[in-house]
């Protein structure tokens, strides 16, 4: 079968499961996650080794950020079922009323939730995302099509088949988890042809993947895009507290796309913290690049070039630029960012409030490590991604981001004059 032909049958298949799915009540749902999340720890051995033959073809041909995005072990897998068992205790957003009003004429108008139908989900590297992307959608009563990279097909093929047996024990229809067992680059640009079976498109991965994906498909897309993301530290900030949060934002782990990339330090606070932030960072193993005045406090730091200030490192290097004030740092995020997750560290509440108000990204956090920006540490159980649109859905893409609304009037004869 050719890669369109098994995309057609895949999204044809997705699209009448989507139909029964959205119909199945809260019960069956969450008796279908909580079984997916007995399923991969069952099979835990059978998923393990089809990782290490993912891992094998791999080594020696990535990085080794890329190998531990790659990498599944016992306790990983272990957090893949937790996750599904919390997306189980969510609630279900399926048929919330969002709001509802009285006409004068007496209709009584609904707003609520519904799921989107089918979801096509195009993803690199991350086989724990599979069952993540997979119970979200099982929740919000979506069907999904999953295409992981071919560096991840024996390990997503294993967790797949899990996931899907696991709907069909508990009678729900397992063909609304669909995954594409093929490399072969055309099934997703057939994908994304497919704008009568797919309702929507989430491609996570690289900037250019998902660049690619955007200017190709057809089917309204929701963007994971490249998280260049800042931590800000402020005059008179607490030195302990901001060494302990860049630490963790860069270290405690730089191959994802929360983790910190360039650290921006008031000019005032930067002789007191930065020799002892590098040291902290050195024993971390992390490579610093640093501005002029950074090189002067820091002499292990190599020089920054201009492109640093725009590079998503993925590993264990950080980009340290001395500002003036609050608002220089403002004006590098506005320049530099991505828009993905912000960060301040200031005892000023007047300055916390202004980055706040004046960031644009989908997360501003206020003394706090940019890595919490994740749906599970959100509450959200999981996540699809963390989303850098603006339509739609902004920040972790959780349950309820996975559907949409439609309006239900109740009348009693009214008719339009």
């Amino acid at each position: 079968m050719d890669a369109r032909t098994l995309i057609q049958t895949r999204a044809r298949a997705a699209r009448e499961a989507a139909r029964a799915l959205a119909l199945c009540p809260t019960k069956t749902k969450n008796d279908a996650l909580a079984q997916m999340a007995r399923g991969l720890v069952e099979k835990s051995e059978a998923l393990l080794e089809a990782n290490r033959a993912d891992l094998e073809r791999a080594r020696g041909r990535v990085t080794k950020a890329f190998l531990d995005r790659l990498t599944l072990t016992e306790a990983r897998v272990e957090e893949m079922a937790q996750g599904l068992r919390e997306i189980a205790a969510l609630p279900d957003p399926v048929g919330a009323v969002v709001e509802s009003w009285r006409r004068p004429n007496g209709i009584e108008i609904s707003r609520v939730r519904v799921p989107l139908g089918v979801v096509a989900f195009i993803y690199e590297s991350r086989p724990n995302v599979t069952a993540d992307a997979a119970g979200l959608c099982v929740k919000a009563g979506n069907a999904v099509v999953l295409r992981g990279g071919s560096e991840a097909i024996e390990s997503n093929t294993a967790i797949a088949a899990v996931l899907a047996k696991a709907l069909e024990k508990v009678g729900a229809p397992a063909d609304a988890i669909q995954f594409v067992d093929t490399t072969d680059r055309a099934a997703v640009a057939a994908l994304l042809e497919l704008d009568g079976l797919v309702d929507l498109v989430i491609p996570r991965g690289g900037e250019e993947f998902v660049r690619w994906v955007s200017e190709r498909s057809r089917v309204p897309v929701l963007k994971h895009d490249k998280g260049l993301v800042h931590v800000f530290v402020d005059a008179g900030a607490d030195t302990a507290m901001a060494i302990g949060i860049v630490v963790n934002a860069k270290a405690q782990r730089p191959s994802v796309c929360n983790a910190l990339e360039t650290l921006l330090v008031h000019r005032d606070i930067a002789p007191g913290l930065l020799p002892a932030l590098a040291a902290r960072l050195a024993e971390a193993g992390v490579a610093l690049r640093g501005c002029p005045h950074t090189v002067a406090l820091v002499p292990g730091a190599s020089p920054a070039t201009e492109a640093d200030w725009d590079t998503e490192y993925l590993d264990l290097v950080l980009a340290i630029r001395v500002v003036d004030d609050l608002d220089a740092a403002i004006r590098h995020i506005q320049r530099h960012g991505t828009g993905l997750a912000e960060a301040i560290v200031t005892n000023d509440r007047a300055h916390a409030r202004r980055f706040a108000r004046e960031v644009d990204a989908a997360a501003v956090l206020v003394n706090a490590s940019t890595r919490l920006v994740d749906g599970n540490q959100f509450g959200m159980g999981a996540e699809m991604g963390i989303s850098t649109s603006r339509v739609h859905a902004r920040g972790p893409v959780g349950v309820r981001e996975l559907t949409t609304t439609k309006f239900i009037v109740q009348g009693d004869g009214q008719v339009r004059d």
